[in-house]
């Protein structure tokens, strides 16, 4: 057994099991704790109900005991564009930490973790590896792509619908018709997002069965995994295997690179180095550049194509069809393995892709270089981040006189009032980790942008970051951020700034002297926070370093 009781403090917990119904003979098999983050505010999440009870009679019938514990579960859709967007990023701390306590406090034998969204997964990631206790996951499922007057229709058009309707290009029946049509089933939004990457992150770790990245939520197929889930987790517990002894920096690297092949999140710059260090593994936004010079775009669904969504995906073959293409032309370690097996197995099930438009073989890459760069200048000393794949190549070398907001409300109030021109280059600063504090999304100014028909025509750089379903220009985690004296923090309306993607740099165009002049009297923007933020605030690293209060894990 994985927990050293003693017979006092066994018997003084299966004293309050036996107030729930359990009886002595149940009290006797392993606790594995049902990690659960469902709700009735997530949609992603919101699976979860309907297959809770098939993973208890699995894990029972396999001769665990498994008892539900449920813990935060945040849509980041939810609070898009509101003072709570703050407190997204936040939370995935939180729930490492819950993780970590449910975990401990209750001597868990194994834990099967019941997750789907942007902050939930990586969070539940973390706690897993700080506890090291036997593990699987199960995610939910994308959900069904919408549809209005036969245009594919994701949550983040409601977005640039609002920004078309504001400014005359759609009338209001219209606006609301795409509101009501674009999330039409439960699941994770249909697109290359967060959710999606972060799903994908799960099962190349290997915490999550075959396939399960890219599956429907609710399908038969979703359901026999849940049963996979149940039936492994019982085993691993019996042969006391546990995450370390298989997740290893190659697991990470391998993560980066169907990233770069699928044009994955920027968010996981941030999810990927904080996961790691409860490792005690270094990722850093420099791993992810050199997989991305190595390992080229195959396959783009939305935002990376007008189109495409994981329906679409799913049907060429998934998570495992790309995993076969990286591994037949050597671009993936198929010897790194997990709790369901070893990569080069799972391109093996995979096989070729079922439609070379959504997912291609590397010798016809869509982009020869990956999904995502990282910047450097004086603009983000330490890196800044970009997801060219979902930039028009035209936008690739940009320079414009910057345009300089210090709250993403400013800038959107000021693009839907086309207060932006052609040609800017918008600074939204103070939106970082620390600044806000929470470093919220910039999507929704993106989004106003490509509403309006903007996206190749002026560049976003902020220290905030994006949805994994943002498209344009947008440059964000720069760092250092403004809050902590970065160079964003000085730059002036009419500053000139060049971005060059394929070249890697940011650079305003100013002097030392000039940059040190203005530092002079600088003093940072501080927003309003308290309790749960303002302990963030004071104790969350950088954009660079994950921007967690976990960084250092003693």
């Amino acid at each position: 057994m994985i927990r050293q009781w003693n017979e006092e403090s066994l018997d003084h917990r299966n004293a309050l099991l036996y107030a729930m119904g359990i009886n002595e003979e149940d009290g006797k098999r392993p606790v594995i704790g049902l990690v659960n983050s469902w709700n009735e505010m997530n949609p992603g999440h919101f699976p979860f109900k309907d297959v809770i009870e098939e993973i208890k009679e699995e894990i029972y019938k396999q001769g665990g005991l498994a008892l539900e514990l449920p813990i935060s579960g945040i849509c980041d859709g939810i609070c898009s564009n509101t003072p709570g967007d703050r407190y997204t990023l936040p939370s995935r701390d939180l729930v490492a930490a819950e993780v970590e306590t449910v975990a401990e406090l209750n001597m868990l034998e194994g834990m099967v973790l019941l997750a789907t969204c942007d902050k939930v997964v990586p969070g539940m990631m973390m706690g897993a590896l700080r506890v090291n206790i036997p593990t699987v996951m199960l995610t939910g499922g994308y959900m069904d792509p919408g549809n209005y007057k036969g245009q594919m229709l994701t949550l983040t058009h409601t977005k640039q619908a609002y920004a078309a309707y504001i400014g005359g290009q759609m009338c209001r029946e219209d606006y609301k018709e795409v509101v009501k049509n674009a999330c039409p089933t439960p699941g994770a939004c249909p697109f290359m997002g967060t959710a999606n990457t972060m799903c994908a992150m799960a099962e190349l770790l290997g915490f999550t069965p075959g396939g399960n990245a890219s599956v429907k939520s609710r399908s038969p197929q979703w359901h026999e995994m849940a049963k996979e889930a149940a039936a492994r987790i019982v085993k691993a517990v019996k042969e006391e295997e546990r995450p370390l002894d298989f997740v290893k920096k190659e697991s990470f690297e391998n993560v980066i690179r169907y990233m770069m092949a699928t044009g994955g999140s920027t968010n996981s710059v941030l999810h990927l180095p904080s996961i790691a260090r409860q490792a005690e593994i270094e990722i850093l936004p420099q791993n992810f550049d050199e997989i991305s010079r190595e390992v080229p775009v195959i396959s783009a669904i939305y935002p990376n194509h007008k189109t495409y969504t994981m329906a679409d995906f799913d049907l060429a073959g998934g998570l495992e069809a790309v995993v076969y293409e990286l591994h037949k032309a050597g671009k993936i370690d198929g010897s790194v393995s997990g709790m369901f097996g070893t990569v080069e197995e799972k391109a093996r099930r995979g096989g070729p892709s079922k439609n070379q438009a959504v997912i291609r073989s590397v010798d016809n890459p869509i982009y020869h270089q990956g999904g995502l760069a990282v910047l450097h200048g004086n603009i983000g000393t330490d890196s800044a981040i970009v997801k060219f794949s979902a930039v028009d190549p035209k936008a690739w070398k940009f320079t414009g006189p910057a345009r300089v907001y210090d709250s993403q409300d400013e800038a959107w109030q000021a693009v839907l009032h086309d207060e932006i021109a052609e040609g800017d280059v918008v600074v939204i600063r103070y939106e970082g980790p620390k600044g806000s504090p929470g470093m919220p999304h910039m999507e929704t100014f993106m989004a106003a942008v490509l509403g309006k028909g903007l996206g190749t025509k002026l560049a976003l750089v902020s220290d905030g970051r994006f949805s994994g379903a943002t498209g344009g220009l947008a440059i964000g985690h720069v760092s250092p951020e403004a809050y902590d004296g970065g160079m964003l923090a000085i730059i002036q309306d009419g500053d000139i700034i060049h971005i060059d993607i394929e070249a890697r740099t940011l650079n305003a165009e100013l002097s030392q002297e000039e940059i040190n002049r203005r530092f002079e009297d600088w003093k940072p923007v501080k927003k309003a926070a308290k309790g749960w933020l303002g302990h963030y605030r004071k104790n969350t690293t950088s954009a660079h370093q994950g921007a967690t209060m976990f960084w250092d894990c003693d």
